[in-house]
Parts: structure tokens; C-alpha cells; sequence
């Protein structure tokens, strides 16, 4: 596997997303260094926070491609949207300005 098939959504809070087998993630791109990097949702839920990705899923952020269909790209952000700051899916959303602006 060369990594998934990262594409662009056009949302700077989620930049990305890939569909693997049929589940779609999505990442949100968190303030880091006071919060992991990256919070991985898998089908709109939070799955775990990480720092760095695993390797076979290649380099999300040097992907060109953008979203095949505005959408679609709607359509796959919808259930995360809600969730833009850190801690926001477990019902705690940091509040410090510098790390997570809203």
C-alpha cells in the first residue's frame, strides 16, 4: 500500500480526508505543540490523537488533490463540524485563544 488517497476539503480545521474500506476519516488539525497534531474521526467520531500518522498512510498534507465533488466534501465533514476545537468531542473544547482560536 502507498498510503491512502488523501484529497483537500477546503476546511482549514479539517484539511483532509481519505476513504479506507468503505469508512471515511478525516483529520483535525490541532494546536500543537499544546495539543497532539492531529485528531484522527473515523466515519464522524473521534478514534485517538496522534503526533504522527501511521506510515502506510502516507503524507496527508503534501497531497494536490482537492475534493472530488463539493458535495461530497460537505457530505463527509458534516458529522465532524461540530468538533473544530480540541477536546470539543468528548465534551471539553479547550478555551485558551492561542492554542485553539476559534
Amino acid at each position: 500500500m502507498d498510503g491512502l488517497e488523501w484529497w483537500r476539503t477546503g476546511d482549514a480545521r479539517f484539511p483532509v480526508a481519505a476513504n479506507m474500506d468503505g469508512c471515511w476519516v478525516v483529520l483535525r488539525l490541532n494546536g500543537f505543540p499544546d495539543h497532539p497534531l492531529w485528531t484522527v474521526f473515523v466515519d464522524g467520531a473521534a478514534r485517538w490523537d496522534a503526533d504522527a500518522l501511521p506510515p502506510e498512510w502516507g503524507a496527508p498534507l503534501e497531497t494536490s488533490a482537492t475534493a472530488p465533488d463539493p458535495a461530497l466534501a460537505a457530505q463527509v465533514l458534516a458529522p465532524v463540524q461540530g468538533f473544530a476545537v480540541y477536546g470539543s468531542e468528548v465534551g471539553e473544547p479547550c478555551d485558551d485563544p492561542v492554542c485553539c482560536p476559534v
